[in-house]
């Protein structure tokens, strides 16, 4: 059996909770959901739905880059928004890290809250 790796870097936001950036088991990564945390000064970045939805994917990044992965190694992601309407806005930010032929798997599921009130929270799995 695989023992489990814990992923952390300080280049993401630090966990605030019973919970790690990231677990890697084999070849196979399972990150947390990100928020738009700064990750140096925890502040939250909610100027627009379009850089709030960056941040979370530069954090994301970040965690992929800390396992020695990047997006090519993503397989499925899920995308928590509070607004159905702001689908199409934060879906283009997402896809602009990601190239279409060989885009991951994804639902996107609107919900009634979301950490800090956020208006989006992402997660991933990759396999490296």
């Amino acid at each position: 059996m695989n023992a489990k790796k814990i992923i952390f870097t300080e280049k993401a936001p630090a966990p605030i909770g019973p919970y790690n950036q990231a677990v890697l088991i084999g070849n196979t990564l399972y990150t947390s959901g990100q928020i738009a945390l700064e990750p140096k000064t925890m502040e939250l970045v909610l100027d627009d739905i379009e850089t709030e939805t960056k941040q979370v994917m530069e954090n994301m990044k970040a965690v992929l880059e800390a396992a020695g992965m990047t997006f090519d190694n993503v397989v499925k992601t899920t995308i928590f928004i509070m607004n159905m309407g702001d689908f199409s806005r934060i879906n283009t930010v997402y896809g602009s890290y990601f190239e279409e032929k060989t885009a991951p798997a994804r639902e996107t599921v609107q919900v009634a809250c979301l950490p800090k009130n956020v208006n989006v929270e992402i997660s991933m799995i990759a396999v490296g």
